[in-house]
């Protein structure tokens, strides 16, 4: 730069040289003024180039600065504290929304000569699942495999899981512990292969249901779950939304023990004979555990204690009353008396239909899914299940199905941001839904054929239904040795 400087003045000097030779033979006064106008005209010069250079300087600076820095540091993953607890918190939601929750709703419902073995059932495939899904289950479906169906065997019982390792959140550089993670998918795990007992419930061995559970866990659970959730599965790649389980959780159990209903045939009795639930007032007790667990359901399906998490929560809770409501209302009008039954059926009814939708769509919308939740279960259960004919015993399909169904099909339409929904600007309700669509139809068809195969080959090994002399005499004596009342 102070080289540039020397040769623009040096110009200007001999410029200003050049003129005073031409200017020779003009008079002396005329030489004078001619002189001191060349002067200022190099100091004009230099004083500009001396102000533009500090700026050039600081620029050449600048690139030369750029150029010789490192490469950026990559930024360490964070675990925030808050998120752990909130994780630690919500997984015993889960559990506690299944052992008690779910075990009371279905122990009430059964006649009480059964009570025992639906608690039995529930708390023992829940403990199965748990351990199938450390030694396995996890590897195959969340794993660093990203198989379009499923993951890799890389983790299997829990290789290279330690205090240190860390899974993703939604948020970039935002982790939480790994075995955190993994205790709180075990829960989703347990409690789906837990909601299908209810379809076969007071006819099934209980070895049988254990063989089918583990059976149908490893292949049409695992497999779901890996589909919609793990990296590289067919429906995340194609965009489906399920941000709590629509179709790995509900749907895929209900399908599931809607084949079983067939399978399994109906009781002795049914159709002609009153099975009237044993307690109602335990069922109460259990849809109120299971509305509080959910929210560690839904909630902690966010993995982070952010605002993701608060619409999670609110959802839950709006589209569950709305639902309460619409089948309370429904009763009401279709047989002229709204049932505590119905109401806390209306419950569950509206938990699971807000399930997938419920960190993607806004709270008005969420109410609206719980009453089209509520309504449409109640004709599950009713209308539905008269066309159907199959012998459901607890209406796992008449409420999880349909309500999952509808729940993952709105899911497509109030994720709209036009709605009240988190959609982009360029999201669209057609498209969305044509996607919610085909995960649904694929989970039904997965599952029921898995489930199919599953019972068959149950019934070769063990054989899938209890004597017609236990069944009279009801499981909780036939297979447990146990009566749950005794006066």
């Amino acid at each position: 730069m102070k080289k540039l400087l020397s040769i623009l003045s040096l110009v200007a000097f001999m410029g200003a040289g050049a003129i005073a030779t031409s200017s020779i033979s003009y008079a002396e006064d005329d030489m004078a003024e001619a002189t001191e106008a060349m002067t200022e005209m190099v100091e004009t010069v230099e004083t500009t180039m001396e102000e533009a250079m500090p700026a050039e300087e600081i620029a050449v600076e600048e690139v030369a600065a750029v150029e010789e820095a490192p490469a950026a540091e990559e930024v360490a993953p964070t675990v925030d504290k808050g998120d752990t607890a909130w994780m630690m918190v919500a997984t015993l939601l889960v559990i506690l929304m299944t052992v008690p929750g779910l075990a009371l709703f279905y122990g009430g419902l059964v006649r009480s000569k059964n009570m025992l073995s639906i608690l039995m059932q529930v708390l023992v495939v829940f403990s199965l699942i748990s351990v199938a899904w450390a030694v396995y289950g996890y590897s195959l479906a969340f794993g660093s495999g990203e198989g379009l169906i499923i993951g890799d065997l890389g983790k299997v019982f829990l290789s290279g899981v330690t205090m240190d390792s860390l899974a993703a959140t939604f948020t970039d550089g935002v982790m939480i512990p790994e075995m955190i993670f993994i205790a709180f998918q075990c829960t989703f795990a347990g409690i789906t292969c837990a909601l299908i007992v209810g379809s076969f419930a007071e006819r099934t061995k209980f070895s049988a249901v254990l063989l089918f559970s583990l059976l149908w866990f490893t292949f049409s659970y695992i497999p779901i779950a890996h589909m919609v959730w793990g990296t590289g599965g067919y429906l995340l790649d194609a965009g489906a939304l399920d941000f709590a389980g629509g179709t790995v959780v509900h749907i895929n159990a209900a399908v599931a023990g809607l084949v079983g209903a067939y399978m399994v045939g109906k009781r002795i009795g049914y159709g002609k004979e009153a099975f009237t639930p044993h307690s109602l007032t335990m069922t109460m007790i259990g849809a109120s555990l299971l509305w509080v667990g959910w929210f560690g359901f839904n909630a902690g399906s966010n993995l982070e204690a952010t605002g993701g998490a608060g619409l999670a929560f609110i959802n839950t809770l709006l589209a569950t009353a709305a639902a309460v409501l619409a089948w309370t209302l429904g009763e009401a009008v279709t047989r002229g008396k709204a049932s505590m039954l119905g109401a806390a059926s209306g419950a569950v009814a509206g938990l699971v239909a807000i399930t997938p939708a419920c960190g993607s769509v806004g709270p008005m919308g969420a109410i609206i899914v719980g009453l089209a939740g509520g309504i449409l279960c109640l004709w599950g259960v009713t209308g539905l299940k008269k066309m159907l004919g199959a012998d459901d015993s607890l209406d796992v399909f008449g409420v999880h199905g349909v309500g999952g169904i509808v729940g993952a099909l709105l899911t497509g339409v109030f994720t709209a941001p036009s709605l009240g929904g988190t959609g982009g600007d360029d999201f669209s309700i057609a498209s969305q839904v044509l996607i919610q669509g085909e995960g649904v139809l694929i989970t039904i068809v997965w599952s029921g054929v898995v489930a199919y195969i599953c019972y068959k080959i149950t019934d070769m090994v063990i054989g899938l239904r209890v004597s017609e002399d236990a069944e009279r005499e009801g499981l909780d004596t036939a297979s447990h040795g146990e009566r749950a009342y005794t006066a």
